[in-house]
């Protein structure tokens, strides 16, 4: 075995254990090996279940050939918002202490399609903001840049898979949070539909703006993982129309010529895309237009989320932080923003939501011109990390978070499925990414056209130097 197999992604390691060439335990201990060695200094895991790892990989090896599922072997890391059973599902904070009783349901899909779970991946406090630092676990650095953040909520996930420590992990997005760090960490991560994945044993994730879903090297191991996670259960608050096929299918498929519309305008004021984002975007428009399909720039018109996303977000906190087991031990930011947020009652948040949907249909008249919006995915380059140290105030932090989710946030409003999709490099060796999204219940559009892009601009051999 060699470092080549651990940037093998999902479907190679996959294939690579089917074939007899490794064992699942072997590939464990593998993987196992580089987190000892990089982990140190990237802190991208906050529990590392090395004993329980190595045992479900032998149970893998002793299973017969004809029961095996499309991940069999694979090992994947946890965001640590989902129950691994046994372990504490700590929201990136030290104030809860419980073990979960049970693996959370995406957790459950994950074993069942024959995956290792090998630990849980750091985040900051409740997912609030978009850089993975905490008082309770540190500081997640970038792979490419160790100076740097892999962006947040699920930066810890994000981390872990660009630097080789697993080929797939879970994360989840409420305002950018598998795209901000999918597109720090040079990754392909899709949020997908409202309602696609179940967020059981919870019956939602911040109201209507959180969904779950992987971040991936390529879009092929991101179908494959979706396929193996989709689908709702009794008692999600949330369901979404079932495709036509599977992701898989679709990720391996040409796209139809489709009509795309470019912007660089981001949905939130006051934030400008820096100069490489900005010809990240047109050179994309380009490379999609000589594949033959429609590009041209358009105004997207964007409404504006916030009366829908505010109260949301401050519901969906309280609701997460009023359940530790000891509030008392929440960060103190944490904190006042619970109390900012006091005048959030259960009437205001059933408002926010139907407002939600009166903003998803003014931001949806994009499609009737176009299958495809193209835009950034963060507004700048990945950030330096520390970015909030000494940000007390919930507002100077919210503040140095918009250039992040100016172009993400309103499409957890929406719930329409949205990727980040890698674009290359800076100068300096730095990700660039741009955004494409689609119409509701049409990932399989945006998966067909993401894995032309990566075809036509091979990203996922790429690997960032030691950490």
């Amino acid at each position: 075995m060699t470092d080549d197999l651990a940037y093998a992604g999902a479907a190679g390691q996959a294939a690579a254990v089917r074939s007899g060439e490794v064992s699942a335990r072997e590939l464990t201990e593998l993987l196992l090996a580089r987190i000892e060695r990089y982990d140190g200094t990237l802190n991208a895991f906050t529990a590392v279940m090395a004993e329980e790892a190595l045992a479900e990989a032998g149970r893998r090896d002793a299973t017969a050939a004809d029961e095996r599922g499309p991940l069999h072997g694979v090992p994947v890391a946890i965001k640590e918002e989902n129950d691994v059973e046994g372990r504490v599902t700590t929201f990136g904070t030290a104030a809860n202490t419980r073990p979960a009783p049970a693996d959370s349901e995406v957790v459950r899909r994950l074993r069942a399609a024959g995956a290792v779970v090998i630990g849980k991946t750091n985040m900051p406090e409740f997912g609030l903001f978009p850089f993975t630092e905490s008082s309770a676990h540190g500081s997640t650095r970038n792979p490419w840049a160790p100076d740097r953040s892999p962006g947040g909520s699920s930066g810890g996930s994000a981390a872990a898979v660009a630097a080789g420590l697993v080929p797939a992990a879970i994360g989840g997005d409420g305002g950018g949070s598998i795209r901000i760090p999918a597109a720090c960490c040079g990754l392909f991560g899709l949020k997908p539909t409202r309602g696609r994945v179940s967020t059981a044993p919870q019956p939602h994730l911040w109201w209507g703006l959180g969904v779950l879903g992987p971040l991936t090297r390529s879009v092929e191991d991101s179908a494959l993982v979706h396929d193996a996670i989709r689908g709702s259960v009794p008692g999600d608050l949330f369901r979404a129309r079932e495709p036509a096929g599977s992701f898989a299918a679709a990720a391996a498929a040409e796209p139809p010529r489709l009509r795309i519309g470019w912007s660089t305008r981001p949905a939130a004021r006051g934030v400008r895309p820096a100069p490489e984002v900005v010809r990240a975007v047109t050179g994309t428009a380009g490379l999609l237009a000589g594949l033959g399909h429609h590009v041209e720039e358009i105004d997207p018109h964007y409404p504006d989320p916030t009366a829908s996303f505010v109260p949301q977000f401050f519901a969906g906190l309280r609701t997460e932080a009023f359940a530790m087991d000891d509030y008392a031990r929440l960060e103190r930011r944490t904190r006042e923003t619970v109390r900012l947020g006091t005048w959030v009652r259960p009437g205001v948040t059933r408002w926010a939501m139907n407002q939600g949907e009166r903003t998803a249909a003014r931001a949806n008249r994009v499609f009737d011109r176009v299958d495809v919006l193209l835009t950034p995915t963060i507004a700048g380059l990945p950030p330096m990390e520390g970015r909030l140290t000494g940000t007390g105030i919930t507002v100077r932090a919210a503040l140095r978070s918009m250039p992040m989710i100016a172009y993400c946030a309103l499409w957890n409003v929406t719930g329409n499925p949205a990727a980040s999709v890698p674009a290359g490099f800076t100068a300096g060796g730095l990700p660039l990414a741009v955004q494409l999204v689609g119409r509701r219940d049409d990932e399989t559009t945006l998966l067909s056209l993401a894995a032309e892009l990566e075809r036509a601009r091979p990203w996922a051999d790429r690997k960032p130097l030691p950490a």
